[in-house]
């Protein structure tokens, strides 16, 4: 049924609109009048690039969409710290409304795309409302016959609303934007295994529910002086299936990249930073000096130092392979995660736009390979990963030479708070730098049949399920098993920063050994490895692991100074 755009309605919507959107509220009001939701603007395109979208920027523009197609339904998957409702858009054809079970029911592929996880980053916000738009105005038909869209274009909703000045040297948007962390002080890009925050939990049980066969997530990046208008990653841990990791690395990121240049002649490349080079990486800092991702006029950072020119070539390197980033996260459920990066110093304008172009490309891509983007997830989740090696931990693998290109910025003022903030030059020379994008094991575990995990360890259980992890409650005992004998069992100190909070991050040595005389007791939990999710449970459950229940202590109260086993068992 065609929902109509009915004048009245929309006036009802937009009443009380916040500051930033006055100008989209008269542009709603300018649509109306036309009858086209082609004049339907985002905050930041109504303002001049001036200012990013609120939350009520966001819901009202949603809403607008909704209203305007038969193809697009509004709904929400959650709250936030602060008990904001999380807004999710599903777009697609024949669907009778936004629920799971109707995604799934259409048999097509399932495309999540999410923006805001930092709501400093907010191009991915204002893109994802521009592609909602373009699905309304009936653009990208083609796609809709093969795909359906899951789209949440402000994650970090509590960090959106805390407004402030320039994220660094980020060239605007001029007028402010929010905080790294949410609410509780949780980076959302560090939270994807330990699931601390509500909004964590709540994109949990979306992907459990929805699961997508791919996740976009959007963000925006400083560091290095690249030539780069935006800058991409797939998933990263080495224990992503190749059957993901082959498809993006030779075909989807080359056909994009070749695409973008062709038409727009922009160039993007892998995301990196020149390693000693003055780069922030994506290690949890916003900015020198700025822990929250939020620069301003009272706390500017000095502009990245230009190296002189090095002896030997430099090092092009990647961030991190723990699945706590969504990518690597998305990685290990089986599915293709494409993660960008718009270069900070480019103007807000420019950054929305290398955002909107990496996401057509990419898309067409997915649409024009949609049966072989589901069939390789089907295949990854079917494949037997009993008795293979798999890594716990992980560290940059040193490769050969790739061609980076290297570009520079001048400094200009924030017109509004008189900060100094940074912008691209046209400016692009080649740099043959070391390639250090991928990761290799440092520590490793055999997959198991089964690992058994005691009922009493409560925490964790509930963890697994949140995550859609298998599990079985065992009715008898079962022998055969082995443990893992510790010979050692250390925790850091907590840091208190955004992204572990107060977490005492564990780790644990030692080696597994056959059991003779002991059992895994009835009523323990069996988590299989012949599930789809094998390898995000491993990783959550391996003793040695860098990034599951040790590290982040859901089993601090069985690991007791005075104990010596691993209290989760296993049978080979």
């Amino acid at each position: 049924m065609f929902r109509r755009v009915v004048l009245t309605v929309l006036v009802a919507i937009c009443a009380g609109f916040s500051s930033p959107g006055r100008a989209w509220l008269a542009s709603v009001g300018h649509a109306q009048q036309s009858g086209s939701i082609a004049d339907l603007k985002t905050t930041a395109e109504a303002s001049g690039f001036k200012s990013t979208s609120t939350y009520e920027d966001v819901v009202k523009f949603m809403k607008a969409v909704d209203a305007a197609s038969p193809n697009i339904f509004y709904a929400t998957y959650g709250k936030t710290a602060e008990g904001r409702e999380m807004p999710l858009a599903v777009v697609g054809t024949g669907l009778k409304d936004a629920s799971a079970a109707s995604v799934r029911a259409t048999n097509r592929l399932r495309v999540h795309i999410q923006g805001n996880i930092h709501a400093g980053e907010v191009e991915g916000k204002e893109s994802a409302q521009i592609l909602l738009r373009e699905f309304a105005m009936g653009q990208h038909a083609d796609w809709l016959k093969t795909t359906v869209f899951i789209v949440t274009p402000i994650y970090n909703i509590d960090g959106n609303e805390k407004f402030g000045q320039n994220r660094g040297r980020q060239n605007g948007p001029i007028n402010g934007m929010g905080t790294r962390a949410q609410a509780q002080n949780i980076n959302l890009n560090r939270d994807y295994m330990k699931l601390d925050a509500p909004e964590g939990q709540a994109s949990a049980k979306l992907w459990v529910d929805y699961d997508p066969h791919v996740g976009f997530d959007l963000h925006t990046s400083n560091g290095s002086n690249h030539a780069y208008f935006l800058t991409y990653s797939p998933p990263l841990n080495p224990n992503t299936s190749d059957l993901i990791m082959k498809i993006m690395k030779d075909e989807w990121f080359p056909f994009v990249t070749k695409q973008v240049k062709a038409k727009r002649g922009w160039d993007m490349f892998y995301y990196g930073n020149v390693e000693g080079g003055g780069g922030r990486g994506r290690g949890g800092r916003g900015a020198a000096g700025d822990p929250a991702g939020r620069g301003g006029a009272a706390q500017q950072p000095p502009p990245p130092p230009q190296p002189s020119a090095p002896a030997g070539p430099r090092a092009w390197g990647t961030f991190e392979h723990v699945p706590r980033f969504h990518n690597n996260y998305v990685g290990l459920r089986n599915r293709f995660a494409l993660l960008s990066e718009a270069f900070s110093y480019a103007t807000f304008e420019d950054r929305i736009k290398a955002t909107n172009y990496f996401m057509e490309e990419a898309l067409t891509f997915a649409h024009q390979n949609a049966d072989r983007l589901k069939q390789a997830t089907a295949a990854a989740d079917k494949e037997g990963l009993i008795g293979k090696s798999l890594a716990t931990r992980a560290q940059k693998k040193t490769g050969g030479l790739i061609e980076i290109l290297m570009g520079e910025v001048e400094d200009e003022p924030n017109p509004v708070s008189g900060a100094m903030m940074n912008r691209r030059k046209d400016v692009s020379r080649a740099e043959q730098m070391i390639d250090r994008l991928w990761f290799e094991p440092t520590v490793t575990e055999e997959v198991p049949t089964e690992f058994y995990v005691p009922a009493t360890a409560t925490t964790s259980l509930e963890l697994l399920r949140k995550h859609g992890i298998q599990m079985r409650q065992l009715s008898a005992p079962v022998s055969g098993v082995e443990q893992f004998v510790m010979s050692s069992n250390t925790a850091r100190q907590p840091t208190g920063s955004i992204d572990t909070q107060q977490h005492a991050l564990r780790t644990l040595e030692g080696k597994w050994e056959v059991a003779a005389s002991v059992t895994a007791p009835k009523g323990a939990w069996a988590v299989p490895m012949n599930q789809p999710l094998a390898r995000l449970a491993f990783y959550l459950l391996a003793p040695t692991s860098d990034d599951g229940l040790v590290n982040w202590n859901f089993l601090d109260d069985m690991l007791k100074e005075d104990v010596k086993v691993y209290p989760i068992l296993r049978r080979k």
